[in-house]
């Protein structure tokens, strides 16, 4: 006896709603559209279906007893493992007011009841295939190495990729990795291709460089981790040293005097000293050592 091939689906389907007759009828027609479904009655009970299985997208209804669907999108979203899936929201709330509310909460899109068939599945299968897409790139940038951190001009988190999500983890200790207002307020008065660093829980040091807007109202980051060396370079390439300075502190680097490097340059001992204060200003270490052994790891 031959196992039964499994048949292909669309994807799965988490459909929220406190009416029967509203799921038996969202049930029949997305199976028949070959989406697997699961089903939840309230906003708690949706929350505990996503323990357990995390669908492609979720049909939630916005009235409901208990938690609402507003209030139940707003904690889909701040949930990492399930901030990506598309909430689309159903609901007989028509005024601009409560469409407006149903997006701030974290929705792609709004269906009003009573809800018809071929909208319904046209506005679902147009989310599934651009989360999948986003999810594939996603994917394909975490395997490069960079993470990539998406911030509205709220300063809330609007997507952040798996690399990203674990690097402020290791910055902002806490499952939820919600960085500090300052810090979010840092990174956005980056101009593109400007960037913020800071030391990993490893020694390692970890470049947010902003890519400028992405969007209306979001700013794109890449995030990534530097080995030690290229740590120093990194440091020595956003203290924007002159070409002078730079020469200075390869002399320093190579264990030579202020009155060595002076004769080397021909200029003033004096004149080494003063490249040598804004070296140190610019790199922000106080002493020769520091700024040598800095210079050492990069320019080897």
């Amino acid at each position: 006896m031959t196992a039964e091939a499994e048949v292909p689906t669309h994807g799965t389907v988490l459909v929220v709603d406190d009416a029967p007759e509203t799921l038996r009828w969202l049930c029949a027609t997305l199976e028949a559209e070959a989406y697997r479904v699961l089903v939840a009655r309230s906003g708690e009970e949706a929350l505990d279906r996503l323990e357990y299985a995390v669908p492609d997208a979720i049909l939630l209804d916005a009235v409901m007893p208990g938690l609402s669907g507003f209030e139940t999108c707003r904690r889909i979203k701040a949930n990492p493992a399930w901030s990506h899936v598309p909430v689309i929201f159903m609901t007989g709330l028509a005024e601009t007011e409560s469409i407006v509310q149903g997006f701030d909460s974290g929705g792609v899109d709004y269906v009003v009841k009573p809800v018809r068939a071929e909208e319904v599945l046209a506005r679902l299968g147009a989310h599934v295939r651009n989360a999948r897409v986003a999810r594939m790139a996603r994917d394909a940038v975490d395997v490069g190495g960079i993470g990539v951190l998406l911030i509205d001009t709220r300063g809330r988190i609007a997507w952040r990729s798996p690399h990203a999500e674990a690097w402020l983890r290791d910055r902002f200790a806490g499952a939820d990795a919600i960085p500090p207002d300052d810090w979010v307020a840092e990174v956005l008065a980056l101009g593109p291709g400007e960037a913020s660093s800071w030391i990993a829980g490893d020694g390692t040091q970890m470049v947010a460089r902003s890519l400028g807007a992405a969007g209306v109202d979001e700013t794109m980051l890449l995030l990534q981790r530097r080995e030690a060396s290229s740590a120093a370079e990194s440091r020595l390439e956003s203290a924007a040293l002159t070409p002078r300075e730079t020469e200075v502190l390869s002399w320093v680097a190579k264990g030579k005097t202020n009155r060595d490097i002076a004769e080397i340059l021909g200029m003033s001992p004096r004149t080494v000293n003063k490249h040598l204060e804004h070296v140190f200003e610019k790199l922000g270490v106080e002493t020769r050592a520091a700024a040598a052994a800095l210079a050492s790891r990069a320019l080897r």
